[in-house]
């Protein structure tokens, strides 16, 4: 059956009580609790798909989805009854009317990362479940020099895991536009905007510049990682719970 009404949604998310974004046999995840809500109060199955899956306990201020259905939906009346019935860790923000040829996956442009770090001694109860804990004594001006050798278009093969998804699988080039270390409240977060990302490229970036910047590695070993495109010469990923994706571009 033909289904002619296309729409997409913005969603916020807590990622810490679910397994991720993509729908998984036996375990909670994000994906699956929106489908489940949105097939109440629509009456019929429905897919969502996202821009990108988001790895555990990783959070969204603005993912980006879509979906189609069989028979015109009451915004008004959608955006109530979905996030009454959604738990209180998922929102949707904002649903519209997507264009026939609209995906929210490869009609994105690009996306910005956000990776917060709480560097005081005393880690706050209240930025505990968002923010990754690192006392350790950083050098930033370092970390800044580290930061700027992200940017530009690189073969990211070092800096992903697998297994990888589609056409991100084929191809590990991506083009960063900025790699940014912007001081806040407890710490610092490191925005890292791209044309795209592959699996856990945020995390295992942020692993990295965490190494150069403590002294754990050389500045040297970035442009190596490059070079070799061996991901087991790269730096462990950093936890996910500081992580969240801020924004994608169309």
């Amino acid at each position: 059956m033909n289904k002619p009404y296309k729409y997409k949604i913005v969603i916020q998310y807590d990622g810490r009580p679910y397994n991720g974004w993509q729908v998984q046999p036996g375990v909670p995840t994000i994906q699956d609790k929106i489908q489940k809500t949105l097939e109440i109060f629509l009456g019929e199955p429905v897919w969502i798909t996202g821009s990108g899956r988001t790895d555990s306990g990783v959070h969204a201020l603005g993912q980006v989805a879509h979906f189609a259905v069989t028979k015109e939906i009451d915004l008004r009346r959608f955006m109530a009854a979905s996030n009454g019935l959604l738990p209180p860790e998922i929102r949707i923000l904002e649903i519209i009317p997507a264009a026939e040829d609209f995906h929210a996956r490869y009609s994105a442009k690009g996306k910005i990362y956000h990776y917060h770090l709480w560097t005081k001694q005393v880690h706050s109860p209240f930025r505990r479940p968002h923010t990754t804990y690192f006392p350790q004594e950083l050098d930033l001006d370092l970390l800044q020099g580290a930061a700027k050798l992200f940017v530009g278009t690189h073969d990211f093969t070092s800096f992903a895991n697998s297994p990888g998804e589609g056409a991100a699988a084929k191809n590990p080039v991506r083009t960063v536009k900025r790699v940014d270390i912007v001081k806040e409240e407890g710490g610092f977060r490191i925005e890292i905007e791209a044309n795209g990302f592959l699996y856990k490229m945020v995390r295992n970036i942020v692993g990295m510049l965490l190494d150069v910047g403590t002294g754990k590695r050389p500045i040297e070993d970035i442009s190596r990682a490059f070079e070799l495109k061996d991901r087991k010469f790269s730096s462990k990923a950093a936890p996910p719970n500081g992580l969240f994706l801020v924004k994608v571009h169309y």
